[in-house]
């Protein structure tokens, strides 16, 4: 559908979207519009009105697919509609009455510090040595740094700096961010890429696959779970909760919420917020302790 094409351009030129969310907006329309074709005989999308919507959610539901899902769903239809009134292909978002459906609160759990430990004496003797070493150079540089696993993937080898002792991440809306590393990272660092300058590889992208191509998210996730499923029984064992275990641990160890905003890279406060969970059961489980009048009531 050309409006779609349209759009999905306009994201990716003038909004700076990324493409995994250009990808996924396009998959949502593309379901919405043939659920539209297949239950009104519509193509039109600026025909559609809310009660087409409505029963779409409907059979979203109906099919098992959970609130949070839905609502990602229904943000980029209502994206879609915002650009058709910017280009005045319609005068009403048949969406601007639709608010998002309640979900459950989400709540990660951070790894330990002992599972981060143990992470790392881990030998895995199905990973070739070189694998070996980036699967724990990948790990330390999530946690340590607290990047998303798409800036991990499109970190190239001139983004680290040995002299200042930083990492260049692009983040989303290809915002620039500079990150400080410690000198265990830079050695390890060090090691890796010697080994990287002797295979032959394809890209500028500072991690790559054995055979030397880009490094992609489905292997980037397999490694991370791989190796926290055998420490762990967590049920999130994914690079996000390598991030929020960052997030959490700096906020616990004193860090204000402005500079951990900085870090990773948030738009808002807002957003950072959600990492405060963690932190203020710890400090609810001090205070218990410790206050005196607390401490007589047990």
């Amino acid at each position: 559908m050309e409006l779609i094409h349209k759009f999905l351009e306009y994201l990716s030129l003038e909004k700076n979207y990324s493409p995994h969310t250009i990808t996924a907006y396009q998959k949502d329309l593309n379901d919405f519009f043939g659920f539209i074709e297949s239950e009104y005989q519509e193509m039109d999308p600026c025909a559609v009105e809310y009660s087409y919507i409505r029963s779409w959610i409907i059979s979203l539901n109906a099919s098992g697919i959970v609130n949070r899902s839905v609502n990602r769903k229904l943000t980029a239809l209502k994206s879609f509609y915002n650009y058709l009134q910017k280009i005045e292909m319609i005068t009403k978002n048949p969406l601007s009455s639709q608010k998002s459906l309640k979900t459950a609160k989400k709540v990660i759990i951070p790894f330990s510090e002992r599972e981060i430990e143990e992470v790392f004496l881990i030998e895995d003797d199905y990973y070739t040595p070189f694998e070996q070493l980036r699967n724990k150079l990948m790990i330390h540089l999530l946690y340590a740094t607290g990047i998303r696993q798409a800036e991990l993937i499109e970190l190239k080898t001139q983004d680290v700096d040995f002299e200042t002792r930083t990492i260049k991440v692009l983040g989303k809306r290809n915002k620039e961010r500079i990150i400080p590393i410690y000198t265990e990272i830079l050695k390890e660092l060090k090691l890796y890429l010697n080994q990287r300058d002797g295979m032959n590889v394809a890209t500028l992208n500072l991690f790559v696959t054995k055979r030397g191509g880009k490094m992609y998210g489905a292997l980037v996730y397999r490694i991370i779970n791989s190796y926290f499923s055998k420490v762990s029984t967590k049920e999130k064992k994914s690079p996000h909760v390598l991030r929020h275990s960052y997030a959490t641990d700096l906020i616990n160890q004193g860090a204000d919420l402005n500079s951990v905003k900085e870090l990773l890279g948030h738009s808002s406060l807002a957003a950072t917020q959600v990492y405060t969970h963690n932190s203020l059961d710890k400090l609810k489980q001090v205070y218990n302790q410790a206050h005196p009048r607390s401490a007589k009531k047990k």
